[in-house]
């Protein structure tokens, strides 16, 4: 008897062994996961001036402040002497110097709980301190950390980084706010296709310019503002692409097919154009030793609104007038945008390195190490089709 139970002992103790769970798990009450990181200039918090004025620092310059958002907070309701509000599921943390992971150690000597950064969502970084610093530089510390993954997205702030990590709203946690704001990309291309860490990494590494999703805070809300345009040869933003921009930038690369054109017709009076399609296609050749675009870009969509009461828009006339301007309209806004990449920004963060390096390579590695020069003096042209298919929902 003793011999049967023998065997079945071993067995049962072998599976008890195995199913003792996590045995170095610690609970997340126990750490501080930050899911936000703003990037400003150097500015001392008031607790780090006053730790100074007393002779209690370290050796650094203050060229950067980081500011970190810490869930789940472990006492809801307490006021948090960084600036936290009372009553709001977050904490914001703040420490300023020259080197990103020295800041988030000092934060150990500050806090209780180590900061954990698996579930960082978003990095915002402000226009101000990419003047002055590379995003190469700034990125260095997130890309080699292991804790972050590389889906964490990344964006751009004019005004102090920091103030898009607040929110008047007492219900909602900032950094995951401003994630879920990309959903509404289906409903305008006004809202950027998002940046993530791994696709920035290799951006910075070709040397490539690229643009970021702008935010803008006031008033205790954060929202999209156009975009923000990075220099890939020095990594430093050098200019704002407005909201009508950034959507042309999006219809041109082919990653938003949404959006509305607002025209005015002739009596002067507001029509909208709701896009159902966007198609855009990119032809490249070269003429000697010219670089020549041809785009062309072909758009479905319904007349939404017309505040036109005594010129009914849905006559065939009327209707072909109405295209026109709404066409001559897409033509003005695009025209605008890639005159400010060839003029102002001397910067392709529209793709059309891509597209020469495929289709014309030989011209490519040529060019390829002075690009953003050699783009800014290619000729671009455009052709453009737009068509309204249907007027919406309307009684005559």
């Amino acid at each position: 008897m003793y011999r049967r139970l023998l065997p079945l002992i071993l067995c049962l103790s072998l599976l008890a062994a195995t199913q003792t769970g996590c045995w170095s798990s610690k609970e997340i009450e126990d750490l501080a996961l930050y899911v936000g990181l703003a990037l400003d200039k150097g500015e001392l918090t008031k607790a780090e001036q006053e730790l100074e004025d007393k002779g209690i620092t370290y050796s650094k310059q203050n060229k950067i402040t980081a500011t970190i958002q810490v869930v789940p907070v472990k006492t809801i309701g307490s006021t948090d002497k960084q600036g936290g509000q009372q009553g709001t599921p977050y904490q914001n943390v703040s420490g300023t110097g020259d080197s990103v992971l020295e800041i988030f150690r000092q934060f150990s000597i500050r806090n209780e709980r180590p900061i954990v950064g698996h579930h960082l969502k978003v990095i915002v970084i402000s226009a101000e301190l990419l003047k002055q610093q590379s995003i190469e530089q700034l990125m260095d510390f997130v890309l080699r950390d292991n804790d972050i993954r590389p889906s964490s997205l990344v964006f751009i702030s004019q005004g102090r980084a920091e103030a898009t990590m607040f929110s008047k709203r007492s219900d909602v946690i900032p950094s995951v706010h401003i994630r879920q704001m990309l959903r509404n990309q289906r409903r305008t291309s006004k809202v950027m296709s998002p940046m993530i860490l791994s696709k920035l990494d290799a951006l910075i590494y070709s040397k490539r310019s690229f643009a970021l999703q702008n935010l803008v805070t006031a008033d205790g809300e954060t929202e999209f503002a156009g975009a923000a345009v990075v220099k890939g040869d020095t990594g430093h933003w050098v200019g704002n692409l407005n909201q009508e921009d950034t959507e042309c930038l999006s219809w041109l690369t082919g990653k938003g097919d949404s959006g509305v054109i607002k025209a005015y017709d002739w009596d002067n009076e507001p029509m909208t154009y709701e896009m159902k399609a966007m198609k855009s296609k990119i032809k490249a050749r070269t003429e000697g030793d010219e670089i020549l675009f041809e785009v062309s870009l072909k758009t479905e969509g319904r007349l939404i609104e017309t505040w036109n009461t005594s010129s009914p828009l849905s006559s065939d006339d009327n209707t072909k007038r109405a295209s026109k301007i709404f066409q001559d309209k897409l033509k003005q806004m695009m025209e605008h945008m890639i005159g400010k990449l060839q003029q102002d920004y001397k910067a392709d963060v529209a793709g059309f390195s891509k597209t020469l390096s495929i289709q014309q390579p030989q011209a490519w590695n040529k060019v390829k190490a002075h690009w953003d020069e050699t783009f800014s003096r290619s000729r671009i042209s455009f052709k453009y089709d737009l068509k309204i298919t249907d007027f919406g929902s309307f009684t005559e």
